[in-house]
């Protein structure tokens, strides 16, 4: 897949099959839409084109809502959309200018013009254009005068497009790791860089990699424990992650941690994926840390009760 981080780098395509969208999260709502264009170009000897922005829309738009959380970076999203076979990536920025376009402007100028799109799959409510005044009608008339045509995406896909997401991010913040991952498709994931904490669990007997997400924007599951398995440079280790302020020891800041089954290599400033697969428990406060190691052992043996579930696929 070729990525573009803007739509100026991209040379129109032969027989360009395009469609629109955040697609946060890739889940299987977008797979559909995904499937769709991949078929179409395949049956016209062209090739797929996904247009998204970045940053959200709305974090432009909006820029005083700081609650704005998306399921994936825009890293994780491109990794995704290559996964699935698609052509070409537009990463286009996305502006108050660019929002401003009148809806035939952007349509000449940047379906046509920029992108050559000679088949564009849509839903019934895709807006854009100044105050979002262009739509699916916009489309379908000006496709015979520059020679594009309209598919639209039947209104059950799309509400399941839009359902799935709010549900999935719903079932982030609720810790309801078992939903999240029916509706994506895939186990959640996180990706960051392993810093360096004040390395308590080490003293506990459970030493945790520390994870810093850099993108403030990345949803981030509800505080408790959770089995993970975790991606150490390619190879796949059994963890228990912890998201939480640490209450116990009176924490100020919320940490995200795993403590990787049979695992002690430096692994300092690189970054670590983990994916989510049960969550275990809540956050909760212990009277002692004596108490919480109790808890910690008891936790580790539920993390492998329920890694047992996910089978083969580990290193360890």
């Amino acid at each position: 897949m070729k990525i573009y981080h803007h739509i100026d780098e991209f040379t129109p395509v032969k027989n360009a099959v395009v469609t629109i969208g955040t697609f946060d999260g890739v889940h299987i709502g977008h797979r559909k839409i995904i499937s769709r264009i991949k078929e179409l170009a395949t049956a016209s000897g062209g090739e797929t084109v996904i247009l998204t922005f970045f940053p959200h829309p709305r974090m432009i738009l909006h820029p005083e809502d700081e609650n704005i959380k998306l399921i994936t970076t825009i890293t994780e999203k491109a990794g995704l959309l290559e996964q699935l076979g698609v052509d070409h990536l537009i990463i286009t920025p996305f502006s108050r200018d660019f929002s401003n376009q009148s809806p035939e402007g952007y349509i000449r100028d940047v379906l046509v013009n920029k992108i050559g799109t000679k088949k564009i799959v849509i839903g019934y409510d895709h807006r854009f254009g100044k105050d979002r005044q262009g739509g699916l009608q916009d489309l379908l008339a000006q496709a015979p005068v520059y020679g594009f045509e309209v598919i639209e995406i039947p209104e059950q896909d799309i509400n399941d497009v839009a359902i799935s997401s709010t549900r999935i991010r719903t079932a982030l913040l609720c810790g309801d790791i078992y939903i999240a991952n029916e509706c994506l498709g895939y186990p959640f994931f996180i990706t960051g860089k392993v810093i360096r904490g004040d390395q308590l669990g080490r003293t506990l007997g459970y030493p945790t990699a520390n994870l810093m997400v850099e993108e403030r924007y990345k949803l981030i599951p509800s505080d408790g424990i959770y089995a993970v398995k975790v991606y150490v440079e390619g190879k796949a280790y059994k963890g228990m992650a912890y998201i939480g302020p640490r209450p116990t020891v009176n924490g100020m800041t919320r940490n995200i941690e795993v403590n990787i089954f049979d695992f002690s290599a430096d692994i300092y400033n690189k970054e670590l994926r983990m994916e989510f697969l049960h969550f275990v428990r809540e956050d909760i406060k212990f009277a002692s840390l004596d108490e919480l190691v109790i808890q910690l052992g008891k936790d580790k043996e539920d993390v492998l009760a329920l890694l047992v579930m996910n089978g083969p696929g580990f290193n360890t």
